[in-house]
Order: C-alpha cells, then structure tokens, then sequence
C-alpha cells in the first residue's frame, strides 16, 4: 500500500465541491454538445446557401465541415490535457467554453464554405468542453464514487448527442440559419458563465511542479492497463461508427416501404445510444461496486455475443431492438475506462493521458465509418457486423489478460499513486 500523502488522501477523496462542480460539468457539457451537433441537420443547406451549388460538391464539403472538428480535436485533445495537468482543469473548460462561443457565433457570419471549414477547424482546436469535463470529475470526485460520477456525466454527453440534431431539424425554419448559430453561441456563453464562476477546483502546488517536472507516460507506473483502456476506447467507438454508412441500405432490405427507410434508419441509429443514455449510470455505480475491470470485460463480451444476430435480422425492428440492447451493454464502457486510467497514473498526468484517451476514442469515430463502408460495399453488411464482432470478443480477451490481479476494485485503483 503506498503511503498516504496528502495528495493520495485528496485522490481518495475528492474535493468538497465535487457534486456541484459534477453538475454544472453536467449542464455545460450537455448544452455545448447540443450546440455542436445541432447543425448536423442543415449543414448541406448551409453549405449551399454559402455558394456552393453542385450536389456531388455540397456532399463533400459538408463531410470536410463536419470532419474538421473531429480531426482538429483529437490532434489537440493531450496538449490541452497537459496544460491542464500543470495549469488547472477550470481553466480549460473556461478557455473551452469561451472559444466555443465565438467560433459557433461567427458560424453564422461566415460568407464562403472556406470560413465555414476554418471555424469548424477551429471549434476543434479550441473545445474540448466535454472532453475537459471527464478529466474535471474524475480528478475531483471520490474514487469511490468516481465510475458513478462519470456515468453521470457520460449520460448527459450522449442526451446532448441525441437532442441536438432534433432542435437543429426545427430552429432554422423558425429563426434561420444565422440565427441559429448565434442562439448555440449564446448558449454556450451561458455555460462560460457558469463554469467560471460556479465550479470550485482544489489547488494544489505540489501537483503543479509535479506536472511540470513529470507528465505523460514518464509518470504511468504500469502503462499496461492504460494501453488497454486507450484500445478498448477505439474499439467502443469504432463498433458504434462502423454501421453508419451502411444503416439506411441495410434497413432498405428489410423494409418493404421505402418512404419509412429514413425514419425507420434513424431509430436504429438512435436506439444503440438511448440505451447507453439509460444504463451509463446505474453501470457505474454496478462498477465502483464488483470493480470496473469486470464490468468492461463484461460489457465488450456482452457487445460481442449481440453484433453477431445484427448480422441475420430479417425485420428493422429486430435491429433496433439489438442495437438498444447492445447501447445498454457498452453505456458503462466510457466511464469506466476513464476510471481506469484515471486510478492507474499519477493525479499530476491525468489530464494527459485521458487526453489520449480521448484522441483515441476520436481515432475509432474516423475509422469506423471508413472501414464499416469499405467492408460492407466489397464484402457484404453482415461482415460488417461479423468483423465488429471480432474486435470486440478480442478486446474483451485481452482487456481479461491484463486486467491487475486482485481488481475486485482494482489493484491500481486502490494502491496506485495519486
């Protein structure tokens, strides 16, 4: 057992703001994500309305638009979690939540598809705010609290995922497209507000020079469970992303109505995240409890065994009801992987190292799509799901070989350094 300093001790327990800092990370996450996804719908009438006209052409612009956030985060995510580790978790969701707002705000300004990109690419560079919210909790949170807490907080992520694309189908036919930039800007800004002023983070010195003198992996002790994480983290969104291209052809073939695909095609890509939306919480809670390496072991076994009858739907409702069941499944996945590694480093190179957790994550949301596509166009759609299938009984093995020896809640968990 390593000895109990005072930054171990504050490790295990957390700060004494953490359940109001854990909600206002809550309302902030969930409202700069509405705000960033709201647009999904009414990108390719944006991209038209900024002069370009040809179909192929708003297609692929409207891909490099929604891309450019992504690619521009992932680059970006461990640098802004470094600088956090050494200059405060706060300060980069303020930073986040301020560069948030004038980027989505000049959104609605902007005169060519090229601004557009720039300020896409920028939101990118800039955000982080969710991202930066995971590192806030489970740093201050109680470890025994902490899978919970992130549950949580994963919820609400995945919620603002959903909502805003339904709010982006409505505003713009009531106040335009311009101005629904700015109505997400000022939303944003009200998160600004309340992150600067209402969430309280403990300061610690020693955690400062610690950081300083040693971040990333020269602080991890056993980098094994951390690889892992990072892997099981790509893996879970790659087996989310890799059925979006091929959604609403496979629906087509086990629809006789066509004018139902579309819908029929969003249920399904909804259902997988309602389902994580209603057990990421109470997965949590199961792990602080029995350990968080069986309930990822678990969850990607679970996720394994439910891909393969996806692959021999012969109706859309039998795909949705696995898709909803394979979400409840991995709902747990993400908050316990950033438990993980957040009690396998040292407090002072958290924010790094699920910085590259989160560029990790990101690496599995291009992928996906890209594989998914490419297999299901060459092989056929149930590889699709086959190949997933795959990937995840292989993570679910190795994740079970490298798992620490005594983890009923994790040998790291309780002895690793703070």
């Amino acid at each position: 057992m390593a000895p109990v300093t005072e930054n171990t001790a504050d490790a295990e327990h957390g700060s004494i703001h953490w359940k109001r800092n854990l909600v206002v990370s809550l309302l902030g996450s969930f409202s700069t994500i509405v705000a960033m996804t709201l647009l999904l719908p009414f990108l390719p009438l944006y991209v038209e309305e900024l002069g370009v006209k040809d179909h192929a052409a708003i297609v692929q612009w409207s891909g490099i638009a929604f891309g450019a956030t992504f690619l521009a985060a992932a680059l970006v995510a461990p640098l802004w979690g470094r600088l956090g580790d050494i200059y405060g978790r706060k300060l980069m969701l303020v930073r986040a939540s301020l560069g948030m707002t004038v980027a989505i705000s000049l959104m609605g300004m902007a005169s060519n598809v090229w601004e557009l990109v720039a300020l896409r690419l920028f939101v990118g560079l800039a955000g982080g705010y969710a991202s930066g919210s995971m590192v806030l909790v489970a740093t201050q949170t109680p470890k025994a609290r902490s899978a919970w807490a992130l549950g949580l907080l994963s919820s609400g992520i995945m919620a603002g995922n959903l909502v805003g694309p339904l709010i982006g189908g409505v505003l713009p036919s009531i106040m335009g497209i311009r101005n629904t930039f700015f109505a997400a800007g000022a939303v944003i800004f009200l998160s600004f507000l309340a992150t600067a002023f209402l969430i309280k983070e403990e300061k610690s010195p020693s955690r400062k020079a610690a950081a300083k003198k040693s971040g990333g992996w020269n602080a991890v002790p056993d980098r094994r469970p951390v690889i892992a994480m990072l892997i099981t983290g790509m893996l879970l969104v790659f087996a989310n992303m890799s059925i979006e291209p091929i959604i609403t052809v496979y629906v087509s073939q086990l629809t006789s109505d066509p004018s139902t695909v579309t819908m029929i095609a969003g249920v399904v890509m909804s259902a997988a995240a309602l389902g994580s939306i209603l057990s990421a919480t109470a997965l949590g809670k199961l792990a602080d409890r029995i350990g968080h390496w069986h309930v990822i072991t678990g969850a990607l076994a679970a996720a394994a065994v439910l891909l393969i009858p996806q692959a021999f739907v012969t109706n859309a409702w039998q795909l949705i009801g696995l898709r909803f069941l394979m979400g409840i499944a991995l709902g747990g996945l993400l908050p316990c992987i950033t438990a993980v590694i957040r009690h396998s480093v040292p407090h002072h190179a958290a924010g790094g190292i699920l910085g590259l957790s989160v560029s990790s994550q990101y690496a599995g949301q291009v992928a996906g799509p890209v594989l998914g596509g490419f297999v299901g166009g060459h092989i056929g759609m149930p590889a699709v799901f086959l190949g997933t299938c795959v990937l995840m009984a292989g993570a679910a093995l190795f994740t079970w070989a490298v798992k620490p020896s005594s983890s009923g809640k994790g040998q790291l968990e309780k002895a690793g350094p703070a």
